[in-house]
């Protein structure tokens, strides 16, 4: 039996600078994301797109979504495996063609996850707990693009 989950934000646009969209170089690409009980996320088009580069862009939520849902599911399936990770890091990386008219999309993630083993390293297992993982988690099971992993591990 599936169990159907509902998730709710708030996006408000900022950048309205007094004429709104009045013409392209005339608003700003600032937008909040809110979520009942969070603090908001600052958000704005990528710079190369007129955003603002202090603020996250909606490109790099996609690849820090990717990271972290793969995260909790390799955590999850080595609890229940009895290996003890003792700390996760990753440096995730995504390519997004543009295409001539402006449009775009990604052609993959790669996670590049550097995490730590308490006792016995057994890369075969681990790998394949990555790969489990991949397949569990939710957003890489929505997306139209491979979402690969190249893990390192280190004794803790």
């Amino acid at each position: 039996m599936s169990k159907l989950h509902s998730y709710q934000t708030h996006l408000t646009w900022k950048g309205n600078l007094g004429s709104g969209t009045s013409f392209y170089n005339s608003y700003k690409r600032d937008y909040a994301i809110n979520a009942p009980g969070k603090p908001p996320i600052e958000g704005s088009s990528d710079p190369e797109f007129r955003g603002d580069g202090s603020r996250y862009n909606p490109e790099e939520l996609l690849v820090a979504a990717l990271s972290s849902c793969h995260m909790l599911w390799f955590l999850h399936l080595c609890a229940v495996s009895n290996i003890i990770v003792t700390a996760y890091e990753d440096n995730a990386t995504g390519t997004m063609n543009e295409n001539a008219d402006g449009s775009g999309s990604f052609s993959e993630v790669v996670l590049h996850p550097v995490i730590y083993i308490s006792g016995e390293i057994n890369a075969a297992q681990l790998d394949s707990l990555h790969k489990e993982a991949n397949q569990k988690c939710f957003i890489a099971s929505s997306c139209n693009f491979p979402v690969r992993h190249m893990a390192e591990y280190k004794p803790s």
